[in-house]
């Protein structure tokens, strides 16, 4: 059963805050928590009773977290997992899952093959409600972190993408990022105007705690757009504590829906009429004046509807 809390910093709303309306043109979505382990095919089991309770909750896009299918006893488990495109166990399941509960499925990250047989890249997969792969984008920022006995390097084990990738789809121009891109702005502005962004996250405890709300809460204002954020959320047999906190974001800011901790889902509804005449009110994406994709690579993809 999805449970809903909300932290003391989204209770503070100003008395002016626009709500948006229940009615008719909603889309219902979903963000998945896990707490994944190193087993592959147990991973996938729990996923999939969790998509089952996202579809019969009538969300009609699924967002899984990172490292959903796989957070290894060490880093290079991922590596001895990794899949060609369009082979393997693990995208075989999210085909399948997308065309049997008729759902846009995003797929966290999967691991994926790269030119270093020692690396892989750590790809967000997108399925249609057929089950077809519509897109797929690459991590560009890697993880780093000393901190305390806290050590993280992922550039040991993860080749970076380098572009930046959005998906139009019958609810609406989609962004894709994983995680630690979440700390870089000028990869959403990149993005031009989307209306959803999904961040499937493995945050720290440490740094979730500290910066998890707030980056995706900002990530939300500054681009008037909806942010879907699943994540890892508990602790790992490999002794690593993830922050959990999904959360579904409007484009005002407002958490709709969240979990703190443990296996679960998360829904909430998507009005476009309110994210129209938010941008409407407050028209800031028209007023930027500096170029932020001048040297960056966008690829945009049009999906069948």
């Amino acid at each position: 059963m999805t449970r809903k809390t909300t932290s003391g910093f989204a209770k503070a709303r100003s008395r002016t805050t626009p709500k948006a309306q229940e009615g008719a043109g909603l889309l219902r979505v979903a963000a998945i928590q896990m707490a994944s382990g190193p087993n592959v095919a147990a991973n996938l089991s729990e996923a999939e009773r969790l998509i089952q309770q996202a579809a019969n909750a009538g969300a009609k896009l699924v967002a899984l977290p990172e490292y959903f299918a796989i957070m290894g006893l060490k880093d290079t488990d991922k590596v001895a997992a990794r899949e060609a495109e369009g082979k393997g166990p693990i995208q075989k399941f999210l085909a399948a899952q997308a065309k049997k509960h008729k759902v846009w499925l995003v797929g966290g990250s999967v691991p994926l093959e790269c030119g270093n047989p020692k690396k892989v890249r750590n790809s967000c997969l997108v399925y249609d409600d057929k089950g077809k792969q519509v897109a797929r984008y690459d991590k560009i920022h890697l993880f780093g972190l000393e901190l305390g006995n806290e050590r993280y390097k992922e550039e040991n084990t993860i080749e970076p993408g380098d572009k930046v990738v959005v998906v139009d789809t019958p609810f609406g121009r989609l962004g894709l990022s994983i995680c630690y891109d979440l700390r870089f702005p000028e990869l959403y502005r990149a993005m031009g105007e989307v209306d959803v962004i999904v961040v499937p996250a493995a945050f720290t405890a440490t740094t979730g705690k500290a910066h998890f709300e707030t980056l995706i809460r900002a990530r939300a204002i500054e681009n008037l757009a909806y942010v879907i954020a699943p994540a890892q959320g508990g602790y790992h047999l490999s002794g690593r504590e993830t922050h959990g906190d999904t959360m579904v974001v409007d484009p005002w800011g407002n958490v709709l829906d969240r979990l703190p901790r443990g296996s679960g889902v998360v829904i909430a509804s998507l009005n476009r009429a309110y994210q129209e005449s938010m941008r409407k009110s407050l028209p800031a994406l028209k007023h930027r004046t500096l170029n932020c994709s001048s040297a960056i690579t966008v690829e945009v993809v049009k999906a069948d509807a």
